[in-house]
């Protein structure tokens, strides 16, 4: 009874064989990096190709990011466009006089100067 009772106590503790096992390795890869799983919640939008290799997708929800990056891009446009506007001679109505000859490489220091740089300290 008692050989009984240590052979069904290690059988406890035996790794029990319930078939085989999904892994992420044997999972479906991302186009865009065969090295990584393919992201499944990116799946069904326009333009995928499983490019996700923080796993953002899944801590935010797709809809949001895919806003974000529609708005982030849309304001670097309008920087560049800035940029460039300032380049060719455009002034807002009410430009100061000290800042007139600045360049948008030289406005950070005619800024300084001027102490316009001041607002962002304060917003």
């Amino acid at each position: 009874a008692v050989l009984a009772s240590l052979i069904g106590s290690a059988a406890a503790f035996a790794p029990a064989s319930t078939g085989p096992v999904a892994t992420s390795l044997a999972g479906a890869k991302s186009a865009s990096l065969p090295f990584l799983p393919n992201p499944v919640n990116c799946e069904g939008y326009v333009g995928n190709v499983g490019f996700d290799p923080l796993g953002v997708s899944t801590y935010f929800p797709t809809d949001y990011l895919r806003e974000a990056e529609l708005k982030h891009g849309r304001m670097c446009q309008l920087a560049w466009l800035g940029y460039v506007a300032v380049d060719a001679g455009l002034r807002i109505p009410g430009y100061p006089e000290a800042m007139s000859g600045a360049t948008s490489a030289t406005a950070h220091d005619a800024a300084v100067e001027y102490g316009a740089l001041g607002n962002i300290f304060v917003w």
